[in-house]
């Protein structure tokens, strides 16, 4: 898994770094084989100001498919951490579920009967 994670407004601790991995290891877990790449982008949307602004933003890239975004802002960090990784997996299985059934659907349009008509 190819991960890149740029947090300008956090120091970026190795305690950090597996909070970010780990639950995006297990959120990716059935589509490795087709995720190319992992940004995430932590950062702090109102400096000091403000209490929900812990901003999450995780991108996967795909072998032959656009790239897959998700965001959330939290108060605590690691809150919007465990749930942009979660979403970011829901949104993989959605793309895998629908990559199935589309060669599904064009394999029987092609196996349809044709009927001869009188």
């Amino acid at each position: 898994m190819n991960l890149t994670i740029q947090a300008p407004d956090f120091p970026l601790t190795d305690g950090l770094r597996q909070h970010i991995s780990l639950p995006l290891a297990h959120a990716l877990n059935n589509g490795r084989h087709i995720v190319t790449r992992i940004v995430v982008r932590l950062s702090d949307v109102n400096g000091r100001r403000g209490d929900e602004d812990k901003c999450c933003r995780i991108e996967v890239r795909l072998k032959g498919a656009p790239t897959l975004t998700v965001e959330d802002i939290q108060g605590d960090l690691d809150v919007a951490i465990e749930r942009a990784a979660e979403r970011i997996g829901w949104a993989l299985d959605r793309h895998m579920a629908q990559e199935r059934d589309v060669p599904m659907m064009a394999s029987a349009r092609q196996q349809a009967p044709t009927e001869k008509l009188p």
